[in-house]
């Protein structure tokens, strides 16, 4: 099973890293987190991977609907992305991805930031924070 956990959602999570690797080649760094967003829905659509953008999600309090959460990108309804252009990928930013994956019910997400040169990205796993 741990195994499993380790390897989850690979494959399509080195394809997501290989679109933003392309994004950042082609447009550079430093711009906008939406432009990188809608950079890699371009490239998406290019590699034909399904994405979903700005989808709603219900923020709930003790069972009373409280706020909504809306991630920049959903892949293949299975993964979370959250583009940034931030100094870097630290404990805030984790933390802030296993709240998405919470009310998304999710399992893994992807923070991909863009900030620097060197595309840096981290994979989340619900599962090994939950244990």
């Amino acid at each position: 099973m741990h195994t499993n956990i380790k390897l989850e959602e690979q494959d399509l999570v080195y394809r997501i890293a290989g679109c933003a690797m392309e994004v950042l080649n082609e447009i550079g760094h430093g711009l906008r987190e939406k432009t990188y967003e809608r950079a890699l829905c371009c490239e998406f659509d290019l590699q034909g991977i399904k994405y979903s953008q700005q989808a709603v999600f219900p923020v709930e309090y003790k069972g009373k609907m409280i706020d909504e959460y809306i991630p920049d990108l959903i892949v293949e309804g299975r993964i979370v992305i959250d583009a940034k252009t931030i100094d870097g990928i630290g404990k805030n930013e984790v933390g802030q991805m296993l709240n998405y994956l919470k009310i998304t019910k999710l399992n893994v997400g992807l923070i991909v930031n863009f900030k620097n040169p060197k595309l840096e990205w981290r994979r989340v796993l619900l599962t090994e924070y939950s244990r």
